[in-house]
């Protein structure tokens, strides 16, 4: 069964900032219903005096299960039916693998990892009871290759592209569908304190490192979030949605040789592996 409304119910965690703030108020604009999510309520009242009833702001902290299992309730009930679940929230940690304390970790797991799932599985017994949905979630370049100081970074959204990957091939008997949305750079805030912690443990031997990464990154050209959102629209308004959507032109070329470099390197150990099965 497919949604025949003209109109779109988006449930979008992280509305407060960056992507999420600009695919919020981008689905608004086109007419569509969202309910908004932000840890602070306050972050985001403004749309509900823009938009009124198309919008719900609601207050979830992600980490939460019970807080996301009363937002998605409220969300149907005000709305009638979910379209479109859209997990969005999440943060960098940055700092060297040696240098990740277990507390950071866990906490970027909670809200990266832990909280989509609470969102998913609070949504699935709604949509598959609809016979219809999206669930669309932002991953990353970076949930496809790793890169250094933002390597429990890079595994959290490694972790998410799989756990996507798998909910996919779960669902879609239920008429569900499943995206990863993965952005290169992009001027966003993400480099914001609200969206990047900094591990508190320093070691001076990575200065160098860290020296020659962040001069890369200055080079680095990035994309306009801005010009993004057609991008969304065009997958969610597909009949046959891509389960990975890249966003941003310099991507792919990497993407296409860290591919090749697997393959050979796999190749190149073909014999030692084969071996190791008799």
């Amino acid at each position: 069964m497919e949604n025949r409304q003209n109109e779109k119910v988006w449930f979008i965690t992280g509305s407060s900032r960056g992507f999420g703030k600009i695919w919020t108020e981008a689905a608004l604009k086109r007419g569509d219903k969202v309910a908004a999510t932000a840890r602070n309520a306050n972050s985001i009242s403004t749309l509900k005096e823009k938009y009124g009833d198309q919008v719900l702001i609601l207050e979830v902290d992600v980490t939460n299960a019970s807080h996301v299992q009363n937002a998605i309730n409220k969300a149907h009930e005000y709305f009638g039916r979910l379209d479109i679940v859209f997990n969005n929230a999440g943060y960098s940690l940055v700092g060297t693998i040696e240098e990740g304390s277990t507390d950071e970790i866990k906490a970027m797991y909670e809200t990266n990892i832990i909280g989509p799932i609470h969102v998913i599985q609070a949504a699935l017994p709604i949509m598959r009871a609809q016979g219809y949905g999206h669930i669309l979630g932002t991953s990353s370049a970076v949930g496809i290759y790793s890169n250094p100081l933002i390597g429990y970074y890079c595994s959290s959204k490694f972790a998410f592209e799989a756990i996507y990957d798998s909910l996919s091939k779960e669902v879609a008997a239920f008429g569900i569908n499943v995206t990863l949305i993965e952005p290169g750079a992009y001027n966003t805030e993400f480099g914001s304190a609200d969206s990047l912690k900094i591990a508190s443990k320093k070691l001076s031997e990575y200065d160098a490192l860290k020296s020659r990464l962040m001069e890369n990154l200055q080079k680095l050209k990035r994309g306009n979030p801005t010009a993004t959102p057609e991008a969304i629209f065009a997958v969610v308004d597909a009949e046959n949605p891509p389960l990975r959507l890249l966003l941003g032109k310099n991507d792919l070329p990497h993407i296409r040789q860290i591919y090749a470099e697997r393959l050979q390197e796999w190749e190149t150990w073909k014999a030692i592996s084969e071996a190791a099965q008799d």
